[in-house]
């Protein structure tokens, strides 16, 4: 494959057992022999470690033609590939990747004290991934998935950059962030109560009279939180994640 492309597996939608893995028999590289997609079990050895299940596919991206070909995603039943060319050669490695043929993440943005930081793209581009290293929800593996360098090693590969204070202050502590949830339709699964008592949890600036105003959620603050609509919720959230004491 070109260097400026990767190729992904979604391993909850590959299902080798109600297809005929027409994915490998149309594969172009694989007629003529080589291995370019095999099966997970064919890719690794008996006691090596891997995602998935040992009949779902494995793609080789140094074999793989690319997202010029896409024979391999046209064929597949599920639409569980996916090959794309990436806006433009990276030569830098991945901050975080899942897996073999999983996603990877290359960057993260740098947040600035007192300003907005905005993070736009379509799904699946790795926005909340990123989110959730610079909360410090998520360890980077430096592309290296099952391998879990560390954060010293991810401390060493943004020495000189902008982003290395931002990133010492969080894995020392000396930083909080707070990350409004994205899926806000679980909430109610997660909390019994109303609205105000979930605000109540999480006011740790008192400005809980003032979000409540502001967000205009008087109306539900004193009904049972799994009442709500989807954007009483996304509200709810929202001033819940502001009522936090933090610094980003």
């Amino acid at each position: 494959m070109a260097d400026d492309s990767i190729a992904v597996v979604d391993l909850d939608q590959c299902q080798p057992d109600r297809c005929n893995y027409e994915c490998a028999n149309f594969c172009p590289p694989n007629r003529t022999g080589k291995n370019c997609i095999i099966t997970r079990e064919e890719r690794y050895e008996e006691d090596e470690p891997y995602q998935g299940s040992s009949d779902q596919v494995w793609i080789s991206e140094e074999i793989c033609l690319g997202e010029s070909c896409g024979i391999c995603v046209e064929k597949c039943p599920f639409d569980a590939i996916t090959i794309r060319n990436l806006p433009q050669e990276l030569d830098e490695d991945p901050i975080h990747r899942y897996g073999d043929n999983g996603f990877a993440l290359y960057g993260l943005p740098a947040p600035q004290e007192g300003q907005v930081t905005g993070i736009l793209g379509p799904n699946g581009i790795g926005k909340t991934t990123a989110v959730r290293i610079l909360a410090d929800e998520l360890a980077p593996n430096l592309g290296r998935p099952g391998e879990e360098p560390g954060w010293d090693a991810v401390l060493e590969a943004y020495r000189g950059t902008e982003l290395q204070e931002y990133l010492e202050a969080v894995r020392g502590g000396d930083l909080t962030v707070a990350r409004k949830p994205q899926y806000v339709d679980r909430i109610p699964d997660r909390f019994d109560g109303t609205t105000r008592e979930l605000l109540a949890r999480t006011d740790e600036r008192d400005v809980l009279t003032e979000l409540i105003e502001r967000l205009e959620i008087a109306s539900v603050v004193d009904q049972s939180i799994d009442t709500l609509s989807g954007g009483e919720l996304q509200r709810v959230a929202l001033a819940a994640t502001l009522a936090r004491d933090a610094d980003f």
